[in-house]
């Protein structure tokens, strides 16, 4: 499967093109992301053991959420049921590459470890609040640094790995490593994909702060719809980058 070179404005338009293909069936992209939310909750619920099978779950419901939004842009008629279609699709490969993301999670947080004794390893696993001395601690800001310079590389093998694994049949070890070298030829693309999310975030936000200086009411109704808008939007996009990068390959043709 050959990874395309595209240039940085690519990195805008996949947030147009995933806000388009929204437009086409919002009601069921929306019901993929936050039923695939819902399902991580509940998994990450069960005792002891579900932080694990929810990492072992997340690339086989995300797949789910791409052959959604696949059905949607070939105007394929596709119901809910759609959501749990991953885990037909290489489902051991797809539990492999979650199992490696979680190991590379905690491979990261060991290292932030090593720089402030272990806060931020506690804040993220939930065993420490952020409190104000905790906060103004120096060494927090040093081992972000470092968390997000090692996870990065960690994201990025992450990113593609699902589609690949499920629609191009791939191990996991080589459709993270596939997704790894795509993501690296399309860091241009992705650096602006990552600012015009975050501007399309922002200046909505600022409006709303606007409207709610002049009234509660015209805050609070825009603050609930930005956030079911723009989340299923943003999942939306994910298929619009991997189809671009990869091409209109699907489970069909990677045979």
């Amino acid at each position: 499967m050959h990874a395309r070179t595209l240039p940085a404005s690519r990195g805008w338009a996949w947030i147009i093109e995933g806000f388009a293909l929204w437009k086409r069936n919002p009601a069921l992209i929306t019901f993929l992301v936050f039923g695939y939310w819902l399902c991580l909750l509940v998994v990450a619920a069960v005792p002891f053991i579900g932080q694990i099978l929810m990492s072992l779950a997340m690339p086989a419901l995300s797949l789910g959420i791409y052959n959604g939004c696949k059905a949607v842009a070939e105007k394929r008629k596709a119901g809910p049921e759609i959501l749990i279609s991953g885990f037909k699709q290489n489902l051991p490969e797809q539990i492999k590459i979650g199992g490696i993301y979680l190991a590379g999670t905690f491979v990261v947080l060991g290292l932030t470890a090593l720089v402030d004794g272990g806060i931020l390893a506690e804040l993220m696993l939930g065993k420490r609040k952020l409190d104000e001395a905790t906060a103004e601690d120096p060494m927090l800001s040093v081992s972000l640094i470092v968390g997000t310079a090692c996870s990065t590389p960690l994201m990025m093998a992450y990113w593609f790995a699902p589609l690949l694994a499920g629609w191009g049949r791939m191990s996991a070890v080589k459709a993270m490593f596939f997704s790894l070298v795509a993501c690296w030829r399309n860091w241009r693309a992705f650096l602006a994909y990552g600012i015009g999310l975050m501007l399309a975030v922002l200046i909505p936000g600022l409006l709303i702060g606007l409207l709610g200086l002049i009234s509660p009411i015209l805050g609070t109704l825009p603050a609930i719809a930005l956030p079911a808008i723009f989340i299923p939007v943003v999942f939306a996009s994910f298929y619009a980058n991997a189809s671009d990068v990869f091409g209109q390959i699907g489970p069909d043709e990677s045979a």
